[in-house]
């Protein structure tokens, strides 16, 4: 079994604990209504999705003492565009009221970065304030990315919907997905690899696509690198979460956009 695989057994475990015992509406979080796009697409400068993560499943602990309103407020105060948080527990130490603590803290778009394979979660994710889910085009069938990718769309949801090969785009494609997240990692083996969104980007209209780079960005020359194919957005993690000045790591990333 591959990585993905094992979470993705997991996560229905957790799917029928979820309908069991979560009642939609139960929870109520501040919601700010803030597109993710629009934002994104007028913007100057790089614009990062900053990611808050405990652990993930190649690196082990990475900061498992974070507090995630204080980080999301730091964030905000930093100049990210958007907060990914993970809520996955088994395998990145991440609960739904770590993306709560963040949501009540901060006015800018707010990601739910779990593995969503049911409507249970999307529900979950809205009332805990999420702007935007993640839907991962290799851990389900066409069909049930698009039932999922529509409920989500009409409860008012953007869905970033990340992709790692042709195949993977062309399902985004079809589906009529507007953000797209090229992830440099492969889910199977967990290698990083920059020129994924390279490639890809050849085949996106990045004038009417967001284009969003995942996994990877450790300082300025890869971000000027995904910039020039194309990506208006990049999602950094681990580099954020071990940065002992977040600052200075903000700066350093938010290049400019529209040269090359």
């Amino acid at each position: 079994m591959t990585i993905l695989d094992k979470i993705l057994a997991e996560k229905k475990k957790e799917v029928l604990t979820l309908k069991e015992q979560y009642q939609p509406g139960s929870i109520q979080t501040k919601r700010v209504n803030i597109s993710l796009y629009d934002t994104f697409m007028k913007a100057d400068k790089m614009n990062i999705i900053a990611e808050m993560k405990r652990a993930s499943p190649s690196k082990g602990l990475i900061n498992d003492g974070v507090e995630p309103a204080e980080q999301g407020k730091i964030y905000e105060k930093c100049g990210a565009g958007a907060i990914s948080v993970l809520t996955d527990y088994p395998f990145f130490q991440g609960k739904i009221e770590d993306m709560q603590a963040v949501r009540e803290i901060v006015d800018i778009p707010v990601l739910n970065k779990d593995f969503i394979i049911d409507k249970i979660q999307i529900e979950r994710a809205y009332d805990a304030g999420a702007n935007l889910i993640l839907l991962i085009a290799a851990a389900l069938p066409e069909k049930k990315l698009r039932e999922l990718y529509k409920y989500a769309s009409d409860k008012g949801l953007e869905i970033l919907f990340e992709v790692h090969n042709e195949e993977e785009l062309a399902v985004a494609q079809r589906i009529g997905a507007t953000i797209i997240g090229v992830n440099n990692r492969d889910l199977k083996s967990f290698e990083v690899d920059l020129a994924i969104t390279e490639h890809l980007a050849a085949k996106i209209d990045t004038t009417k696509t967001l284009l969003i780079s995942e996994s990877g960005m450790k300082e300025r020359a890869d971000v000027e690198r995904v910039q020039k194919a194309g990506a208006k957005g990049i999602l950094v993690g681990e580099t954020m979460m071990r940065s002992v000045n977040l600052k200075e790591t903000f700066d350093i990333l938010r290049v400019p956009l529209g040269e090359s």
